[in-house]
């Protein structure tokens, strides 16, 4: 929701107007990538989950949090010593935004499977787009995403509350994140605050991943598995994304983030083998369904 979505979403890069090839044949290749993001997103998310195992939610994302930030490092190139505090605060703020969501999302997985962990981090962007608004149709959406959630988190002896909790707090993260990453879009130049948020988050996660490798000695394939995330979920959709927002307009994107929550279940189900039941099923579409109408009006 790869904004950065995703993150498990990086950051929405912002693009020139005038860099958008128009017409058809800028919008089927855009669709191409933005599908090709999402997937990378979720395959990532899934990847990463194998790990679990061995090094444990935190241990997957601090490995996932150096490799994303060594790559977008390299690809953005921030200039960081020309930074000043007007443009430092809100990255730092933006990096540690990051770090959390990621973490929560992760822990979220680990307890409630990959497809209710990112609907109900969706709520994040979808909360974002409704907060402003005042229309009929709004608050429309804004029930409806409700009573999903109600939906998702129905008092039965299965019921996680602290997975969905998780969720909900990386829903509140991606919320933050979208509005600290407009502030640092507009600080710095290109991609160069995204990176270095990426870059700062991978340097809070030193302590926490050496801490937790010391306990839980990794094998190669755990390693493998949560740098794969890294490179899956957060490098892959966010140069997908700068390109898939050439050739479509913002909203038209928006839009197309929506098929997120049901990518995640679908990956969930054939990587991982979490299978939902019809209300899980039926609380994704109503979520997706208002993050869509929302967007369009």
């Amino acid at each position: 929701m790869r904004t950065s979505q995703s993150p498990a979403a990086p950051a929405v890069p912002a693009v020139v107007p005038g860099d958008r090839e128009a017409g058809p044949r800028g919008r089927l290749p855009g669709m191409a990538m933005m599908f090709g993001s999402g997937l990378s997103n979720q395959v990532g998310a899934a990847t990463g989950a194998l790990a679990f195992g061995v090094l444990g939610p935190a241990g997957v994302v601090a490995v996932r949090q150096w490799v994303a930030g060594a790559v977008l490092l390299a690809v953005g190139r921030p200039k960081v010593r020309a930074f000043t505090w007007r443009q430092w605060w809100p990255l730092l703020c933006l990096a540690a935004v990051f770090a959390t969501m990621n973490l929560s999302l992760y822990t979220a997985i680990d307890r409630v499977g990959l497809g209710l962990a990112v609907t109900l981090e969706f709520l994040g962007p979808l909360a974002v787009a409704l907060a402003a608004s005042r229309r009929a149709v709004d608050l429309g959406c804004a029930v409806v995403a409700g009573a999903a959630v109600v939906a998702l988190a129905r008092p039965q002896p299965s019921t996680d509350y602290a997975g969905i909790a998780l969720g909900l707090l990386a829903a509140v993260c991606w919320a933050s994140y979208i509005l600290l990453n407009r502030t640092v879009g507009a600080r710095l130049p290109g991609v160069e605050g995204s990176a270095a948020a990426a870059g700062v988050s991978g340097l809070l996660y030193l302590p926490v991943g050496i801490a937790v490798l010391a306990h839980h000695p990794p094998t190669a394939t755990a390693l493998a598995c949560a740098a794969t995330a890294g490179i899956l979920s957060s490098a892959v959709p966010f140069l997908a994304d700068l390109l898939a927002l050439r050739r479509v307009d913002a909203r038209f994107f928006g839009i197309f983030m929506s098929v997120n929550p049901v990518l995640a279940a679908l990956v969930g189900m054939v990587v991982l083998g979490q299978s939902l039941d019809w209300v899980e099923w039926t609380a994704i579409a109503a979520i997706v369904t208002a993050n869509g109408v929302s967007v369009l009006r």
